[in-house]
């Protein structure tokens, strides 16, 4: 179930280690224990491991607990595409941990043309949409950060304030826990933004107001054009990740 680790790419190697590939359930429990470094999660009393191998320890019991619940979950079959907490926890353990700086700058990149600068010029109803959606959320990072990005209409690129950037990346400075910044690049990822990322993050976005913050424009042309099947089933299946990706980050801040 391994692939080859590429430091370049911590998060998209590691993830690549857990193939969606059904296997037969080879155990009947899953549970959480106190281990060196957090708590393992365990499976018929023994302790799960990575695709590389290593120990499956999270840092703390309630995002042990999270993973622990989608391996009990599991039917007659055990299916590693129906388990985002533990895809993260793969990612922090065998990519992230050993990549924290790597990690950090990819966030840190997306602050450079984040999805909230980016605003249509017509029509009035998604101008209006995207404003109400976005500006809150930039406000905060103002708040928070001392960070003012600029707006642009279309998706010309618009380089940012270098003391704004800086702010960012100073932000994301403070985050060591490879577990958290691996939830924070699941979201950064699906959003297209890591100002809405770090807002779930912090606790000030719901994840599923980040969700939708993230749809705008997505939701504006369903509402002219009506939904696709199969474009819907996509988006659903990324909004699990996301919610996972959130509820990790809950886990580690409870």
């Amino acid at each position: 179930m391994s692939e080859e680790y590429s430091p370049g790419d911590p998060m998209r190697a590691a993830q690549k280690n857990m193939r969606p590939v059904a296997l037969a359930r080879f155990y009947e429990t899953a549970s959480v224990a106190p281990a060196a470094g957090g708590f393992a999660l365990q499976l018929d009393g023994r302790g799960a491991r990575t695709p590389a191998k290593k120990a499956l320890v999270f840092p703390t019991q309630a995002s042990a607990e999270l993973a622990a619940r989608e391996w009990a979950g599991q039917g007659a079959t055990i299916n590693p595409a129906d388990m985002p907490v533990t895809r993260i926890a793969n990612s922090a353990i065998d990519g992230v941990a050993a990549a924290i700086a790597e990690t950090r700058a990819e966030l840190a990149a997306y602050a450079e043309t984040d999805l909230l600068y980016y605003r249509a010029g017509a029509p009035e109803k998604l101008v209006a949409a995207q404003a109400a959606a976005y500006d809150p959320v930039l406000d905060w990072v103002h708040e928070a950060y001392g960070a003012r990005f600029m707006l642009a209409e279309g998706v010309i690129h618009l380089r940012q304030p270098e003391r704004s950037l800086n702010a960012i990346r100073q932000a994301l400075e403070g985050i060591n826990e490879p577990f958290a910044l691996a939830a924070l690049h699941v979201m950064t990822t699906l959003t297209g933004s890591v100002l809405l990322a770090l807002g779930v993050f912090r606790g000030v976005l719901s994840a599923s107001d980040a969700w939708r913050i993230a749809n705008v424009d997505e939701d504006f042309q369903i509402s002219q054009w009506g939904e696709d099947d199969e474009a819907m089933a996509r988006r659903a299946a990324r909004w699990r990740e996301m919610e996972a990706a959130a509820a990790t980050a809950g886990a580690l801040r409870g």
